[in-house]
């Protein structure tokens, strides 16, 4: 049962081979079984799964149908979930249950979903390794000695092992699809506000994007379309129809532009990577596809200006956690001063300090002209470079990450050779658009991704692409040896 997808197991349950409640114990005793080796989950929500598959079979057994009904999924745990423990891999707020659920969290549980638990992830979903969890570093299946990806590596380790069909995530700046790239998945960043983020525990506002993680494009397709839609309640949330994804799969990819830009074969990539990226598009052409190269110039300042930018943010975001009104708090404070430095001091972990340290510098008086308005002014010209890409081209296409998986700690001493590792991803968040990271090879026995890159609500183009590339290859079916 473990090795069916979302599609699987949704024809399974429709022709009644087997109860979402016989399948979620399964998967409960499989977590309990092989996690302790992976700490890719911070809470098992047993009795509440339990409940909702006995719910599921009830409507099937009344006649409802729906591909997500009775489907087992866990959530990255900044989603806040009613009752249960909403940690954001933060000693902040370990003792933080939420009052409410998440947008995402109910429209996914009102189509039937169940909840196996929430993910562990980099803290406060900042980092690209899954190593600033207050829970402990989360271990790549394929490796247990190298890092899944952050800041998503709980939800991708925990589909990789088989552990469960498919998860949420987020994605700030790579946090999808550099973790479906580390672990041999395929994770699609929406537009941003295509996916709701009220209620998702915010790092930086204007680049966090709610998306799916799971083996196939299909099977993104079906978790996307229970997460996607308006939401009134998130001012950022765009009142744009949802398309049928699961309709456009199959159609053809004879004639569609794929632009390949010139920067992203820079000295900084792996040969290796640069070679199973050129294999892809040759699988693409083959499909009837048509190479283009592009260009896109203002790549070189995207890190920069996203480590403004996003860290500016977080450092406002943030502040809200002052040990007054929820979450962690120092013992005995000598007044309200004191209050609020320990209790940050010692709640935040140290990935989470240095960037609201340099946000708020870049925010200070004196410097904000100087680098986040600097740092904003090069968002756009990122963004024109997209528009201007996109007239001459359907999907842009390259590689997910420059190199594969590191071993764990091997850049937890230097912050900015992790950051660099950023570079094809970010790019996206900065102007909005839907990016998809699908498998496409190993390099000394670990995954690579490749990067589909879209204009504005295209993401059934995206997964279009990527469902022929899986019929037509089979690394997204390779399985990590042990699970």
């Amino acid at each position: 049962m473990h090795h069916m997808t979302l599609a699987e197991i949704a024809r399974g349950l429709a022709d009644k081979k087997f109860s979402s409640e016989e399948l979620t114990k399964v998967l409960l005793a499989r977590i309990a079984q092989l996690d302790p080796q992976l700490n890719s989950f911070i809470s098992l929500t047993e009795d509440l799964a339990l409940s909702q598959a006995k719910a599921a079979d009830a409507r099937r057994a009344n006649g409802e149908s729906g591909a997500l009904l009775g489907a087992p999924i866990a959530h990255k745990d900044l989603f806040c979930t009613q009752g249960i423990r909403t940690s954001c891999g933060s000693k902040m707020l370990d003792n933080f249950k939420a009052p409410y659920d998440a947008t995402v969290v109910a429209k996914l549980a009102a189509a039937g979903a169940v909840t196996l638990g929430k993910t562990n992830m980099d803290e406060f979903a900042m980092g690209s390794a899954n190593e600033s969890s207050y829970y402990g570093a989360v271990k790549n299946p394929w490796n247990l000695e190298h890092v899944p990806g952050g800041s998503s590596g709980g939800s991708a380790a925990a589909v990789a092992a088989r552990l469960l069909p498919a998860a949420t995530a987020t994605d700030t700046g790579g946090s999808i699809r550099q973790p479906a790239a580390f672990t041999n998945l395929t994770g699609l960043k929406p537009t941003y506000g295509r996916v709701s983020r009220w209620g998702m525990i915010a790092y930086a506002s204007s680049l966090d994007q709610g998306g799916p993680l799971a083996r196939t494009a299909e099977d993104c397709a079906i978790l996307l379309q229970g997460m996607a839609g308006f939401d009134p309640n998130d001012s950022t949330s765009i009142d744009e129809p949802v398309p049928d994804y699961s309709a456009s799969l199959n159609g053809s990819l004879q004639g569609l532009r794929i632009g390949v830009p010139k920067e992203y074969f820079s000295a900084g990539l792996d040969p290796r990577i640069a070679e199973l990226t050129h294999n892809s598009i040759k699988a693409l052409e083959k499909l009837g596809a048509e190479i283009k190269p592009i260009s896109l110039p203002n790549m070189q300042h995207a890190i920069p200006a996203y480590y403004v930018i996003a860290p500016a943010e977080a450092s406002s975001n943030l502040s809200r956690f002052d040990g007054v009104r929820f979450g962690y708090r120092c013992e005995n404070p000598d007044n309200l001063i004191d209050l609020y430095k320990r209790s940050r001091g010692e709640g935040f972990g140290a990935e989470v300090q240095r960037r609201i340290m340099v946000g708020a510098y870049a925010l200070s008086a004196g410097y904000y002209d100087a680098y986040y308005l600097k740092a904003q002014k090069i968002r756009r010209l990122v963004k024109n470079d997209f528009m201007a890409a996109f007239n001459e081209v359907d999907i842009i296409l390259g590689p997910t990450t420059p190199n594969p998986a590191w071993k764990l700690g091997a850049k937890s001493s230097d912050p900015v050779a992790e950051y660099l590792e950023d570079v094809y991803t970010i790019t996206a968040n900065l102007a909005g658009l839907p990016g998809l990271s699908m498998p496409a090879g190993f390099v000394d026995g670990l995954p690579v991704g490749v990067q589909l890159l879209a204009p504005y609500f295209q993401e059934g183009r995206l997964l279009n692409v990527a469902h022929q590339y899986q019929l037509n290859t089979d690394w997204h079916t390779r399985t990590p040896t042990g699970f």
